[in-house]
């Protein structure tokens, strides 16, 4: 069962790379739907498909952040003095969800990942567009909304981003450092949100074969061993193709998948 997973996963990696280079896209909106739909086709226990969707998403996007988080840093694109407590708030929100996560009946579960993607997809459809007016909040402030951010990333298996960027240029944060401290926070959300589904799926005693707490490994593997090929090849094409018209469409695609999840 190990190998033909693996292979399923490697064209999954594929799909998720080219994606995330050619939308700019976290990858757990996409990885945490087709666990849901893909695991039970391999006899695993119900109660715990979400759980183990969550879980395999964050391990994955911990690989692709890091060379993400490297190159921000390189450029000059994350301004540390932000940066710095709101990955440490994150870490700890994140925790937080995934030990929630482990509380929470499965299908519960699916519907808050359902019900947020559609908000994050429909934000994504109408391309809100929000006036800079606002300066940055007081440090306490940036502390809850970062504590929130990690809460809701780990129960969504996300890194964050879609939430984090627009809210930095909401408070007059420019794109181009919004994203790099979007970057590395996700990068914390990831690692953070992966240990504590690892730490608390330890005690499962119905994990499928090859599984590391609730992180499927088969998975993992194959997902983190394409992507980061194909990934170059979406930024590629981003400049040849339509991004804008295929944002939306990917959008409305999300919200018609998070719909289904709901009658799952």
């Amino acid at each position: 069962m190990f190998l033909t997973v693996f292979s399923i996963f490697l064209v999954v990696g594929c799909l998720i790379g080219f994606l995330a280079g050619l939308l700019g896209i976290g990858g757990g909106l996409l990885i945490v739907p087709i666990l849901v739909y893909v695991l039970p086709l391999f006899n695993v226990d119900g109660s715990i498909v979400m759980p183990i969707a969550l879980a395999t998403s964050l391990a994955s996007i911990v690989f692709t952040a890091i060379s993400a988080t490297w190159a921000h840093h390189k450029n000059a694109n994350i301004p540390w003095r932000t940066a710095k407590p709101l990955a440490i708030v994150m870490a700890i929100g994140a925790v937080t969800g995934a030990k929630v996560a482990d509380l929470l009946p499965g299908a519960l579960l699916t519907g808050i990942f359902a019900t947020a993607v559609i908000f994050l997809a429909a934000y994504m459809l109408l391309s809100i567009r929000v006036h800079k007016t606002k300066p940055l909040p007081d440090i306490w402030v940036l502390r809850v909304i970062g504590t929130f951010t990690g809460f809701l990333s780990s129960l969504m298996g996300i890194s964050g981003g879609a939430i984090l960027v627009p809210t930095l240029t909401y408070y007059s944060m420019s794109i181009r450092l919004a994203i790099g401290t979007a970057t590395v926070c996700g990068f914390v959300v990831a690692t953070f949100g992966a240990l504590g589904f690892i730490l608390t799926g330890l005690d499962q005693d119905n994990l499928p074969p090859w599984s590391l707490g609730y992180v499927y490994l088969p998975a993992l593997l194959g997902m983190v061993s394409t992507s980061f090929i194909f990934a170059p090849l979406g930024v590629k094409w981003a400049a040849r193709l339509p991004v804008r018209t295929l944002k939306k469409c990917f959008a409305a695609f999300l919200i018609l998948v998070a719909i289904r999840m709901f009658w799952q």
